[in-house]
């Protein structure tokens, strides 16, 4: 019989672990690897992966399938992870395909003519895929609607349907979309709630799996008569609290939530299906996208990965974190179809988008590869499964030192800023694009100023204005950073010389100097050890074109990790002409992913001779890299849905709103969410939360908790700030100035 001759595949194909299981002294695995089916001969045990909670190494899992291992195909060189193809419609994800660009509707789904205008909109843009909200029956009726309209319109763009909450709504729409996307989090569990719930066992944790299996299942058996893909989306947001429970707010957690899903769809023989595992913060999605993609190495999967960081919010900031977390994966040769999420109208996310599958696919270019290539063999030693900031030492104070020099760099994070000796000959347009504050024309160190200065060429010993200017520098803590070839010819008191490490003779003569070290990435690590042996305040890691930066950069990291030298290093990154936003996404891609796993003490942005950015424009994305990065934060921080059919208010209006009445209050976090979905989850990391409660009315949160409800819209805005006052958040935008002065970081000069 068909059920008998499967059971007997998956005992066959159990044989090789079972020595393994019975020397061990354990059970033999339960997840079998070919699908099951549940048929009458078998256990409903026999449908999940075993459990990876336990001693480390000794894991249900790991005796099973033996440790995790790789989570990329290769370290050292770009290359795709290679995942078998899924089908959505004309669509198809999967290494055999080019990267795949989506977006999402902002219109109410029930507004059949809008949506069919916007997704016309999208899909002339160039997007391969739109996805509709679908909250409940009158939507999934409207989809029918909409994919008949856009046929007839000679538009072939699959739709993708979201739910949450709602199986018997998902059986229905699932006649209409090509694709469904379920959230583990609450597809199966109505209940939002994060209230306390105790599992200390596998055994508890796993005994509501049979209610996944029975809510579950009717909607895998359409997908699978009709054809029709499905996304197993994690959320960071909206973990339910039975994972939460069991696993806490973690990138484990994530992952483990998808897969008890993926365990059904495979029990049924169903495997059009791709992963994603969004969160708002890069290092955590990064995180989970690494460990689910380990964990698919080691179960034997190749289903395709969705790349996105959701709530990313609005302009450049919102590029800037997009970029770092889905540049970081596709640097890694990780995820097949990509969308940016942006506070913005679903057509704007296209040209960012679109982009950063360009960058990823680059990395695989033969120009690329030989770069890759060049970078000296070495071993990475990174851990994937456990985030840690590498954290430099610091520049110190020196007896005899006229000027302090302890703010070469920052702790938390430094942005250096490349200046021309022009700029030094108009000083209050040079202060207020270096983010300084003045008073009677002196400047004053500001949260956000360009902690230090890189000068090419110092100006000549007549020019007197422009030394002043320097002086004025030094004497609030911002030091130039000068060649030491141009300053032997025209000397600059105080200033920092820059000398290539390969001048190893220059460096041993300079003793009692402040030197700063350039490096390429490819020396030798007999020629770094010397690093160990000359008295520098810092690294700038600059590799040549002829390198790959990410990997010269981990190379360095490994070999500094190997030889125990704690030099703090900035990455010296330097820009192509083009426009601000594609500033921001390559430098979100090609430092960002460096600074997502902790390598790196900041960076100094110096343009080509062919760009024309201003000072301003370098040292605002700098800064906005950092943050991005979780590193330093000096502005607050927004984490902002992009919008879709459930938000219950203006999203746009209304960050706007909220963003320049808030805006200044660096270290906190506020979260503008359109509706209840993914709201308390997301702010597990914001301070404050506004969320769209019921149509007009909006929720305030501190933290997860929600504190007011049904605010009217016109009233939300000025609650929120009230709240933020209550709970001694707040300063005027004149007292973030006066309080940094009061601490010593505002110096008059």
């Amino acid at each position: 019989q068909p059920g008998r001759i499967i059971c007997w595949l998956m005992i066959s194909w159990t044989l090789p672990f079972a020595a393994h299981a019975l020397l061990a002294g354990t059970a033999l695995p339960s997840n079998r690897g070919v699908p099951c089916h549940r048929c009458s001969q078998c256990s409903m045990s026999e449908i999940w992966t075993p459990s990876s909670r336990g001693e480390a190494g000794a894991t249900p899992r790991d005796i099973a399938f033996g440790p995790l291992d790789r989570y990329c195909e290769d370290l050292y060189e770009v290359t795709r992870r290679e995942t078998r193809t899924v089908t959505a419609g004309p669509v198809k994800f999967g290494s055999a395909h080019p990267l795949v660009r989506q977006t999402m509707a902002t219109t109410l789904t029930s507004d059949v003519d809008a949506t069919v205008e916007q997704a016309i909109r999208c899909a002339d843009e160039g997007f391969d895929m739109l996805r509709v909200t679908v909250v409940g029956m009158k939507d999934a009726k409207a989809c029918l609607k909409i994919r008949e309209r856009l046929d007839q319109k000679g538009y072939n763009i699959p739709l993708c349907a979201d739910m949450h909450f709602q199986p018997k709504v998902a059986l229905v729409v699932a006649d209409a979309v090509e694709k469904i996307r379920i959230n583990p989090g609450n597809f199966a569990d109505g209940r939002k709630t994060f209230e306390e719930m105790m599992y200390e066992t596998d055994e508890q944790y796993f005994a509501e799996r049979d209610y996944f299996v029975e809510v579950f299942s009717p909607l895998v058996e359409k997908c699978k008569q009709l054809n029709r893909a499905m996304r197993i989306g994690t959320n960071h947001g909206s973990l339910s609290a039975r994972v939460l429970s069991f696993y806490g707010d973690t990138p484990r957690g994530m992952v483990e939530s998808a897969i008890e899903f993926a365990d059904i769809c495979r029990s049924m023989d169903y495997h059009n299906f791709v992963f994603s595992m969004k969160a708002s913060n890069p290092l955590v999605m990064v995180q989970a996208y690494r460990l689910l993609a380990a964990e698919q190495y080691r179960l034997g999967w190749d289903y395709p990965l969705h790349l996105g960081v959701t709530e990313a919010g609005e302009g450049e900031d919102g590029r800037m974190k997009s970029a770092i977390g889905i540049g970081a994966l596709l640097a890694d040769g990780l995820g097949d179809t990509i969308r940016v999420s942006l506070t913005e109208d679903p057509e704007f996310e296209f040209a960012p988008c679109n982009r950063l599958a360009e960058i990823g696919a680059a990395r695989a270019m033969p120009e690329a590869t030989a770069s890759q290539r060049a970078v000296p063999k070495y071993d990475d030693t990174r851990d994937i499964l456990a985030f840690s900031r590498r954290s430099g030492r610091l520049p110190v104070q020196r007896e005899g030192d006229h000027f302090d020099y302890r703010s070469l760099l920052h702790r938390d994070g430094s942005v250096l800023s490349a200046v021309s000796v022009e700029m030094l000959k108009n000083p209050q347009e040079l202060y207020r694009q270096m983010g300084a504050k003045t008073v009677v024309g002196l400047p004053f160190k500001d949260i956000s100023t360009s902690d230090s200065i890189l000068l090419r060429s110092p100006p000549s010993a007549e020019d007197v204005e422009a030394r002043l200017t320097i002086k004025r520098l030094q004497e609030v803590g911002v030091h130039p950073i000068i060649p030491a070839d141009a300053l032997a010819l025209t000397p600059v008191p105080g200033a920092v010389a820059l000398l290539p490490l390969s001048s190893t003779y220059e460096a041993r003569e300079s003793r009692g100097k402040r030197l700063v070290l350039s490096v390429r990435g490819d020396e030798s690590e007999h020629e770094l050890e010397q690093l160990k042996q000359i008295d520098h305040e810092f690294v700038l890691l600059d590799p040549p074109p002829a390198l790959s930066r990410l990997h010269a950069s981990r190379r360095l990291f490994s070999v500094f990790d190997r030889l125990c030298i704690d030099s703090a290093v900035i990455h010296h990154f330097r820009p192509v002409a083009s426009e601000p936003a594609e500033l921001a996404l390559q430098m979100g891609a090609q430092v960002g992913g460096l600074l997502c796993d902790g390598l790196g003490d900041g960076v100094l942005i110096e343009p080509t001779s062919l760009s024309s950015f201003s000072l301003d424009t370098l040292r605002t994305a700098s800064f906005g890299l950092l943050q991005g990065s979780r590193m330093r934060s000096t502005k607050t921080e927004f984490v902002s849905c992009p919008s879709c059919g459930r938000t219950l208010f203006d999203l746009q209006e209304v960050t706007a709103q909220i963003s320049e009445r808030t805006g200044h209050l660096p270290g906190v976090a506020i979260a503008i969410m359109g509706c209840i979905v993914n709201g308390p989850g997301e702010m597990a990391d914001a301070d404050f939360g506004y969320v769209g409660g019921a149509p007009g009315k909006v929720d305030l949160y501190v933290g997860k908790e929600v504190v007011r409800r049904a605010i009217p819209n016109e009233e939300a805005c000025d609650a929120l700030i009230e709240l933020i006052k209550e709970n001694g958040k707040w300063k005027d935008k004149e007292e973030v100035v006066d309080e940094t002065e009061e601490t010593g970081e505002l110096v008059v000069a």
